[in-house]
């Protein structure tokens, strides 16, 4: 099974919590049906933008039955998972509240982009009120997805910086 991204927005208005939980417990159902496990959904502080992870066999598949939910679909990307194990992020035991996107420029492969994580990951200590969650990048390089739990969009440009990583957009997750 591989992990895909799925960046979206839901057709009809959602407008609390409430609503946002009740479209996604369907969701939920109906991709379980179809042998796609959802592994967590974020959504933006205004309701507008949708980020499903979900665990299944084929993109296509994934997209459609997502499709089939009343949900607009912008992008679905097969990723790759760093900086937390796939168990733990299940479990959803750990708050984030910002979503920094990254265009992946063309000339990074995998194996740079890990190495590169790697030796400047130690310069998140530098910015301590901010704590660095997950990230999934997409397996054809083209962007990756960062987690973080920060006081204010401040504090992640300023982690982004210490780390030596660009941000291409900032979106303030609904945490309530």
């Amino acid at each position: 099974m591989s992990l895909f991204l799925v960046e979206s927005e839901f057709k009809s208005a959602i407008e609390n919590k409430s609503d946002f939980e009740t479209q996604v417990s369907g969701v939920q159902s109906d991709l379980k049906e179809k042998n796609i496990n959802l592994i967590e959904v974020q959504v933006s502080k205004d309701f507008s933008r949708v980020f499903f992870i979900v665990e299944g066999e084929d993109e296509e598949v994934v997209g459609e039955s997502l499709k089939d939910q009343n949900i607009n679909i912008q992008l679905v990307k097969e990723v790759r998972l760093v900086g937390k194990d796939l168990e733990a992020v299940k479990k959803q035991a750990e708050q984030v509240n910002y979503l920094v996107e990254w265009n992946i420029p063309a000339e990074l492969t995998m194996d740079d982009y890990l190495s590169r994580k790697k030796k400047n990951s130690v310069h998140y200590q530098e910015v301590p009120e901010v704590s660095f969650s997950r990230t999934y990048v997409c397996e054809d390089m083209s962007k990756c997805l960062c987690f973080y739990d920060a006081p204010d969009e401040e504090s992640v440009v300023r982690a982004r910086e210490a780390v030596k990583t660009p941000i291409d957009s900032i979106t303030e997750i609904n945490d309530d």
